[in-house]
């Protein structure tokens, strides 16, 4: 799809005429209208514009001409899966796992490669095949290769390990100590845990980067999950069927 049919399309679905969305672009109308006929492109700085307004990568407001790949972990990322900075605007060289909040999430290859290496051996790798194509992979990428210049002053890895501290002191009974928590993408750890008169609630938001891991018990799976802000700790059976919140703890 063009650009000019891209700006169509957001602005028609947003219910905008061209004179509102040029008023919020500090743009003329005209200037809309020659972008939707193609006659001209937006500059750069109403690219940034439009990518907040609509909430779209800049790369998807130009037709998608380049291929998106996370500098950190190699994964191909869409607009929904795409990382964002400190401001709240999309970051398009990281995923959300990766990078969130303007922080990156993973200082330590090899923590990255154990969590990679899960969810590929389950689809198509062998482990030690996912292994070793990371190993090869991502000291290619341009987080790694510049990987001391970005890597933040250690906050994020402190709060890591102070909540790691503190969901074991919680002593909860039958669970598995945590011994490191990983960025976890929210719509992917929702889940709706059932209340005394019988209707659900999720506790979280899915288009936030939290930290947390899964733990196997005897019978069950525990799921842990956190930030500066809360601690959740829920039990579920395989595939999160059948969640039961067994802690949520303000810090």
């Amino acid at each position: 799809m063009e650009t000019k049919d891209v700006i169509y399309e957001l602005r028609t679905k947003k219910g905008l005429s061209q004179e509102e969305l040029a008023a919020k672009l500090f743009v003329t109308r005209q200037a809309v209208s020659r972008w939707e006929t193609g006659e001209t492109l937006p500059n750069s700085e109403t690219l940034k514009l439009l990518s907040k307004l609509f909430d779209i990568s800049i790369n998807t407001l130009l037709g998608a001409p380049r291929h998106l790949v996370c500098q950190c972990c190699g994964m191909p990322i869409t607009d929904d899966l795409i990382g964002r900075n400190a401001d709240g605007s999309l970051n398009e060289e990281y995923c959300k796992w990766c990078y969130a909040d303007g922080e990156y999430t993973y200082h330590d290859m090899d923590d990255l490669i154990d969590v990679c290496v899960k969810h590929m051996a389950g689809a198509g790798f062998t482990e030690e095949a996912a292994r070793e194509y990371m190993k090869g992979l991502l000291p290619t990428l341009g987080y790694w290769k510049n990987h001391e210049e970005l890597a933040s002053d250690g906050a994020l890895e402190a709060l890591k390990a102070k909540l790691v501290d503190e969901i074991n002191a919680l002593a909860i009974p039958a669970m598995p100590r945590v011994e490191k928590l990983n960025a976890l993408v929210g719509a992917y750890v929702n889940l709706a845990y059932p209340l005394p008169g019988g209707a659900k609630a999720k506790f979280l938001n899915d288009g936030t980067t939290y930290l947390g891991t899964e733990l196997r018990g005897i019978d069950r799976c525990f799921g842990v999950l956190a930030n500066a802000d809360f601690i959740l700790i829920c039990t579920y059976e395989e595939g999160g069927k059948d969640p039961e919140l067994l802690l949520y703890k303000k810090r």
